[in-house]
């Protein structure tokens, strides 16, 4: 058994992670990324990120790295096919595009330091330093024992380190989620727009990666057969066909014509809004950001877009509260002395108070998306008509613009 001191754990390699480690890494605070696969996870296919997440990743230092991967998305329409209503939104004077998961995950890995990401890093277990309270101990399934002076989970859904918190369970909507990349060699013709159809109980969705490549996405409910269809592709890609089979052509067609190999179905879960409200998301000097903390469904499409802002403002908080003293070797040792000891609580109690002043910044924000999505799962899950005129209503009342949420900014680094 091998034992390590660190000053900042980061678990999940995934987009929070890195985009954390990457936040930090910009303010010169040194971090580590632990994560259980052997190598960078980019499934997923792809991600939309409207302003508010591309002004996340210029406060990274990534963005002119990446806007050339994806072309703008000049428009959206949305078509309700219940009662034919259409909508069109400019995004002229904002920025859209659809990138490709892979892209952001490596991109932002390549500038980060050499060896900031550990893989095959699986934790087994979470405890408290008995000798140093305010430092956790990670057991790892290889042996390696692991002393963080900051733990910060961005390990997902299933968080080790939310379940560590005592975080109450995400929920999981009636919903499973279906997407995949369709490649036109001579390319699509779509033109730089967002369409979005909404069905009894379905929404699908098509987005230009570039002049060749679409992302797409069906949300639809549950079945039995699920477990079955996801292992394969094309019985995935055929019954996904056969429930959007009433929807405007355009939208089948891509999907029939899908990468086989891109196409991936899974479970759509969030925090529950009033859970969000309760929780204190800290312990110590551990705590959560991204899908551990705020899982949400992909209803106004900013999963990924808030576990960037998540990233710059934990990075701005660590560096307000003068952090830089987490560069201490000191704590390294077992057996401090009175004065040791003393700067050692007097660094926890800032690193708290950075946490603390994280959760503030972030709760409102994460909570008004949470209900945003909550109140479009609801709407396209229930099958009770007065629960989902009440749902229509709020969505009206409280959330007049659809995309108001893109207008926030999270602040420089």
């Amino acid at each position: 058994m091998s034992e390590e001191g660190k000053q900042i754990v980061i678990v999940g390699g995934g987009i929070c992670g890195l985009a954390t480690a990457l936040a930090l890494h910009r303010k010169g605070i040194r971090s580590i990324v632990i994560e259980k696969a052997a190598s960078l996870r980019t499934e997923g296919a792809g991600i939309g990120i409207q302003s508010n997440g591309w002004r996340a990743l210029d406060q990274l230092g990534v963005a002119h790295l990446l806007r050339p991967k994806a072309i703008p998305i000049l428009l959206t329409r949305d078509l309700v096919l219940n009662n034919s209503t259409h909508q069109e939104e400019s995004f002229k004077n904002s920025e859209f595009r659809c990138l490709r998961r892979s892209d952001l995950i490596e991109i932002m890995a390549e500038n980060l330091p050499a060896e900031t990401i550990r893989f095959g890093c699986e934790i087994m277990k979470i405890e408290s330093d008995p000798i140093i309270t305010s430092h956790t101990i990670l057991h790892l399934k290889d042996g390696t024992v692991i002393k963080a002076k900051v733990l910060i989970g961005c390990d997902g859904v299933h968080s080790v380190v939310g379940d560590w918190l005592e975080l109450k369970p995400t929920k999981r909507f009636n919903l499973c989620g279906v997407v995949g990349f369709t490649n036109y060699p001579n390319g699509h013709g779509f033109g730089n727009e967002f369409v979005r159809i909404r069905g009894d109980n379905m929404m699908t969705g098509r987005l230009p990666i570039d002049e060749k490549l679409v992302y797409w996405f069906v949300a639809r409910p549950r079945t039995p057969q699920d477990t079955m269809v996801s292992k394969e592709p094309k019985l995935l890609r055929d019954s996904t066909m056969e429930l959007i089979k009433d929807f405007p052509a355009e939208i089948p067609e891509v999907i029939q014509n899908c990468d086989l190999d891109s196409i991936l179905l899974f479970s759509l879960r969030h925090r529950a809004p009033w859970d969000m409200i309760l929780e204190s998301f800290r312990k110590g000097t551990v705590t959560v950001a991204g899908d551990a903390m705020h899982v949400m469904g992909p209803f106004v499409g900013q999963g990924g877009s808030a576990a960037l802002e998540d990233a710059v403002v934990l990075g701005r908080c660590f560096a307000q509260e003068m952090v830089a003293g987490l560069e201490s070797e000191r704590s390294k040792k077992n057996n401090l002395d009175w004065k040791e000891q003393k700067e050692e609580m007097e660094m926890s109690k800032r690193i708290e108070k950075a946490i603390d002043r994280y959760v503030k910044e972030r709760k409102m924000r994460i909570l008004r998306l949470s209900t945003q999505t909550y109140l479009i799962g609801t709407l396209l899950q229930t099958t009770s008509p007065i629960i989902k005129l009440v749902s229509f209503i709020l969505v009206l009342i409280v959330f007049i613009t659809f995309s108001n949420h893109t207008s926030y900014d999270c602040g420089r680094l």
